[in-house]
């Protein structure tokens, strides 16, 4: 029955093949195998898939298309397999057998069969290369020792069915070396075995990447976290001087702000470290190591060496996040303070402009007072004025000095009136 038709949605078929993507390499006999890690961070899209089709075309193939982030293709005299990740690529060349000297099976390593100018052109860093020779003839652990310089660790892998040997060291090349006894193993289990090894060597110096700038970053913490320590004495000590808190504040802010930028610049580098490490955990247990007598495990070797460092970035992380938090209080507290003073200043001068508005009440009332007599004096005057002009021309009886008189009820009224309503009038302007 065909699927109905139904809308499907866009990713899954992406989403439906991403268990089987980046599959291992069967691997039946002998083989040779040199494997880079090149640190790129974010390329543009389509950089490293023109360089692989300038490869393959010159072995007369086709290259991929600008979205792959995968490929595995046998060219003749090697195969290659690129995969792309997040920030780094990886670059595996593999050769069938060994070389014709057997004492030194790392004497014509995969990577000479690859030429040079292209190899120049790969973009990144170089950040891993390891040496990996796939041998079905049985070794021992002595037998293999001479091949990294008498000290190696090693265990028999995936049931008892091989071992695998290694130094973890550069080798006078620059290279790592590893050696994948295959005696009992399937070609499945070899190339499992192998890719395994591959991520163990990759992923364990990817997640190393974040040692250094930890490292780098504790004695700047301590620093922080006495900055912290004494601004928070001041805070328990200090008699609450307002100019004094805000300077402290200030400085607490600066020191906020360091945090942040610290946090901010390694708290992706410590996510991926973390990462990378589980990962490397999981390909050691992948591997099913039993121990081999009188020799260390990679499982007991990882677990003191790369063991140790992941914990100091984790500290370094925990302290970053610890001290975001003392500081994140203290610039409470001391903000709180701040504002508790800054509140009292404010009662202050509140209640200083309340004194003020009331006193500027009553010299506006007494004022009231005094427009008014002077208003009515002049008041009175003209009707003086006029009642000593209407007496002269015979028109009113009345002598002036009685109109005045009559005149004062009537004059401070309608002044006392006249000035109350213009004193609301303006009042109701400005509200």
């Amino acid at each position: 029955m065909s699927l109905p038709p139904l809308t499907q949605h866009p990713l899954r078929h992406t989403i439906a093949g991403e268990v089987h993507a980046r599959p291992y390499e069967p691997l039946d006999g002998a083989w040779r195998v040199s494997h880079l890690a090149l640190v790129t961070g974010e390329l543009p899209p389509g950089t490293e898939t023109a360089l692989i089709g300038d490869l393959l075309r010159r072995f007369g193939r086709a290259g991929p298309g600008p979205e792959a982030v995968y490929l595995t293709v046998d060219l003749g005299p090697f195969r290659l397999r690129w995969e792309r990740h997040t920030e780094f690529s990886t670059w595996t060349f593999l050769v069938s057998g060994l070389p014709g000297d057997a004492a030194d099976p790392f004497a014509a390593p995969a990577l000479a069969r690859v030429p040079e100018d292209w190899l120049a052109q790969l973009p990144g860093k170089l950040l891993v290369g390891l040496h990996v020779v796939l041998d079905p003839a049985p070794c021992t652990a002595e037998q293999a020792a001479p091949l990294f310089g008498g000290r190696i660790v090693g265990s028999r892998v995936g049931g008892d069915a091989g071992a695998v040997f290694t130094d973890f060291l550069l080798a006078a090349d620059g290279f790592g070396r590893a050696l994948v006894v295959s005696d009992g193993m399937t070609p499945g289990l070899a190339g499992r075995t192998l890719q395994r090894v591959l991520e163990l060597e990759t992923y364990r110096l990817m997640a190393l990447l974040a040692l250094p700038p930890a490292r780098e970053t504790a004695p700047r913490l301590t620093v922080i976290e006495q900055g912290v320590s004494a601004a928070m004495a001041h805070l328990a000590e200090d008699d609450g001087d307002a100019g004094r808190d805000r300077r402290l504040l200030s400085r607490l802010t600066s020191l906020a702000a360091e945090n942040e930028r610290l946090l901010s610049g390694l708290s992706y580098r410590l996510s991926a470290s973390r990462a990378y490490y589980a990962i490397v955990q999981r390909a050691v247990d992948d591997l099913r190591e039993d121990r081999i007598e009188g020799l260390q495990t990679i499982a007991e070797f990882l677990a003191r060496r790369l063991a140790p460092a992941m914990r100091t970035c984790d500290y370094v992380g925990a302290r970053m996040e610890a001290l975001s938090k003392r500081l994140t209080r203290a610039g409470d507290m001391l903000r709180t303070r701040v504002d508790i003073g800054l509140n009292e200043n404010n009662r202050d001068l509140l209640h200083s402009m309340n004194k003020r508005a009331e006193l500027q009440l009553r010299l506006q009332e007494t004022v009231e007072g005094l427009s008014v007599v002077a208003i009515s004096y002049y008041v009175l005057g003209l009707v003086g004025y006029i009642a000593k002009g209407l007496k002269e021309a015979g028109l009113s009886p009345v002598k002036p000095e009685v109109a005045v008189l009559g005149a004062v009820p009537l004059v401070l009224g309608l002044v006392f009136i006249g000035v109350r309503r213009l004193r609301r009038a303006v009042v109701k302007h400005g509200d």
